[in-house]
């Protein structure tokens, strides 16, 4: 199942540019772009970075696709 993620949107939502959020969670904004674009899944460390960065619940954040729902 692919995992999909609101990271762009929230992001935007709160007015935080791509290259200050992957300074903050010490990653690269080449990181940031392909996890938004949903050709790279974070690693697990990384994603409870994020959540915790928006402070928000992982749900919001995080969404398991299941076949045909896309």
């Amino acid at each position: 199942m692919p995992v999909k993620n609101n990271i762009r949107k929230i992001r935007v939502e709160r007015g935080i540019k791509q290259i200050q959020m992957a300074e903050d969670l010490q990653v690269t904004r080449q990181t940031f772009t392909a996890i938004e674009k949903n050709k790279y899944n974070p690693s697990l460390e990384l994603a409870l970075k994020i959540v915790k960065y928006f402070s928000v619940p992982i749900e919001e954040v995080f969404t398991l696709v299941e076949e045909g729902e896309e």
